[in-house]
């Protein structure tokens, strides 16, 4: 899977790196003062390196816990995203991550112990609040478990916070660390869900829905908290009786009472991303959609938004009670 791996030269000795690396005998180490001097520069083209992303083991210095941004949340006022990785193994085709950086290959952050720092010095400024915080903001949380550790080593972390909620965000069936285990409480995981006539056109090298779903299931017999996240929502004809039957599928399989969320929003871009994405797509059909550009964003016309969100909300709450329900804004 991985035939490249950059390391920085600070972490040749690292515990964590020395791990990974011996997971891929038979890739080749090429070691970089930054992992920046790899990632950013310009003359890369997206497209081409998702067919064979290299792996970039970093070190990160600051900015470790961030504030969510305006209309991320589900349900709390202090709400925090960290990200031990940047850039994802799937290839979905409405991701912003695609936008936003320069290069396709994998960073990841092994100095897990500084982000923990970090969110139990916030966890202890307030001590009388319930933080959330977020991963697979900017990566997917599970997709590269067996090589990164990421949930082994968090959620027992975690665990020693009482003030603090964890949501990993997630299309992968990459779930056995967490089976091999016990439930955290005040842990979710959160799948993303779409159509199957939608994800198998946009949502590339990702699980189908129905392994998802299985996935999903397993966590929750065990006693996990799940949340489902049915975003972005994607117009395309027939949208309606789609969505209709991904939420019939859906419900009629979970047990509602270990359903901790879930979350609805409309497909949008910041602008200059999604000229990116499509620069990079000329020919991909979703692109050519109803779109439009406002207040610097592209997404579908306010009035489309508006009837998606209106069809699709009230379904859902055929099903849910609305305390449950948290429409993105």
């Amino acid at each position: 899977m991985i035939e490249t791996i950059y390391i920085e030269e600070a972490l040749l000795q690292h515990p964590r790196v020395l791990d990974i690396v011996a997971r891929f005998p038979q890739a080749r180490k090429i070691t970089c003062g930054r992992y920046g001097e790899v990632f950013n520069p310009k003359a890369q083209n997206f497209r081409l390196q998702k067919q064979q992303p290299a792996l970039i083991l970093a070190e990160k210095y600051k900015n470790f816990a961030l504030p969510a941004p305006l209309g991320y949340g589900i349900g709390a006022t202090r709400n925090y995203y960290f990200s031990h990785m940047l850039n994802c193994l799937y290839d979905c085709r409405y991701c912003f991550l695609q936008g936003m950086y320069q290069s396709a290959n994998y960073v990841l952050f092994v100095n897990y112990e500084d982000f923990q720092q970090d969110i139990r010095q916030l966890c202890l400024s307030s001590p009388n609040e319930n933080l959330h915080f977020f991963s697979g903001y900017d990566c997917d949380s599970l997709a590269l478990e067996p090589v990164t550790g990421f949930a082994e080593q968090f959620l027992p972390f975690f665990a020693t916070l009482p003030n603090a909620w964890l949501e990993l965000r997630t299309k992968s069936t990459q779930v056995r660390s967490l089976l091999n285990r016990e439930p955290l409480p005040r842990c979710i995981v959160a799948f993303s869900l779409s159509p199957h006539q939608i994800a198998e056109k946009v949502e590339a090298k990702a699980p189908s829905v129905a392994r998802r779903l299985d996935a999903l299931c397993k966590l929750q017999e065990q006693g996990w908290q799940i949340g489902l996240r049915f975003d972005p929502l994607i117009y395309q004809s027939g949208y309606q009786q789609q969505y209709s039957e991904l939420f019939e599928q859906v419900f009629s399989r979970i047990d509602l009472n270990r359903l901790h969320s879930v979350s609805l929003g409309v497909f949008r871009l910041p602008e200059n991303f999604f000229k990116k994405v499509h620069k990079l797509y000329p020919e991909e059909k979703l692109f050519a959609g109803p779109l439009i550009s406002q207040q610097g964003m592209a997404s579908y016309k306010q009035e489309l938004e508006q009837e998606m969100m209106h069809y699709c909300t009230g379904q859902i709450l055929n099903y849910i009670p609305e305390d449950k329900f948290f429409p993105c804004s």
